[in-house]
């Protein structure tokens, strides 16, 4: 069985989608597609613009979906999925690319959790860290300690663990973890606080169309963030999806649920190798790459 999991926020690098867009031209329709729905040429900024062009949430976002999405749209018949799963952003791509939204839904969607995002991290200074090295129930009982909002954001795989909320709450909490014996612990160059208390505001706006939005059955399940479970229900889909944005990323669950399911090779869609490097740590065996057209 095979599973095709998209990356998120972070996973950017300019000239990202420029040799997809030179080889297909089904992927240059597509990137033109999407100039004409954001209203701008997001091809101009992937393609040849700079690191701080690309470090912006409301053109990050669109940008590793296109990346990503579009790569699957390529790969056409080729392109045989079991199971998908996104981190974050990237359930918005794996939802597409198992054609539970459709293209032009699919991005939509995205532009609007990232507006939403970004204001939501322009109204509270907020921002996020990886503590590495330390078991889950340790970092959780760090964050309980804390007393301002900071809460576990991303459990990206055993012994990492991404936190999030105000830049007080953070310190302390990075302060605490040190002291108990974590291995690192590094600041994320981030806008925000994501997937914790303080999304709430953008959660709110994205809810509303999420729900105008129509989701179809897909032709496989989605294995979702806020549950780490498997999912075709396309209600319980938006629900979750709805969630997702103060909620914690169950990546490291979505993994072993996979693996339990009988996962024999992951194929990572989209910019970067950090979902396979994290599917590493969970079994050295596994057969993982990168999708290529």
């Amino acid at each position: 069985m095979i599973a095709y999991v998209f990356p998120g926020q972070g996973a950017q690098y300019v000239g990202m989608g420029k040799d997809l867009y030179d080889k297909s031209s089904k992927a240059r329709d597509l990137f033109h597609k999407a100039n004409s729905i954001l209203k701008f040429k997001i091809t101009d900024l992937m393609f040849e613009g700079t690191e701080e062009d690309l470090r912006q949430t409301n053109v990050t976002q669109p940008a590793i979906f296109l990346h990503s999405v579009i790569l699957a749209k390529a790969l056409g018949e080729d392109f045989h999925p079991d199971m998908v799963a996104g981190h974050s952003l990237g359930e918005f791509s794996a939802l597409v690319a198992n054609e539970t939204l459709s293209f032009e839904e699919g991005l939509r969607l995205v532009i609007k959790r990232a507006d939403a995002m970004q204001k939501a991290c322009e109204a509270e200074a907020s921002t996020m860290a990886a503590v590495l090295g330390l078991d889950d129930d340790t970092v959780e009982d760090i964050c309980d300690s804390v007393d301002d909002i900071v809460v576990p954001a991303n459990y990206n795989s055993p012994g990492q663990l991404v936190i999030s909320g105000t830049i007080k709450g953070v310190e302390q909490a990075m302060a605490k973890a040190t002291e108990a014996g974590a291995k690192r612990v590094i600041p994320l160059k981030v806008g925000g606080a994501f997937h914790s208390p303080l999304m709430e505001p953008a959660r709110m706006e994205l809810a509303e169309a999420i729900q105008d939005a129509k989701f179809n059955r897909g032709i496989c399940s989605i294995y979702q963030n806020v549950t780490g479970q498997s999912v075709t229900d396309p209600e319980i889909i938006k629900t979750n999806l709805i969630s997702q944005l103060t909620s914690p990323v169950h990546w490291t669950q979505i993994m072993q649920n996979m693996l339990a399911d009988g996962v024999s090779e992951v194929v990572e869609v989209g910019p970067g190798k950090v979902l396979q490097r994290l599917f590493k740590k969970i079994d050295r065996k596994l057969p993982v790459r990168s999708a290529e057209v």
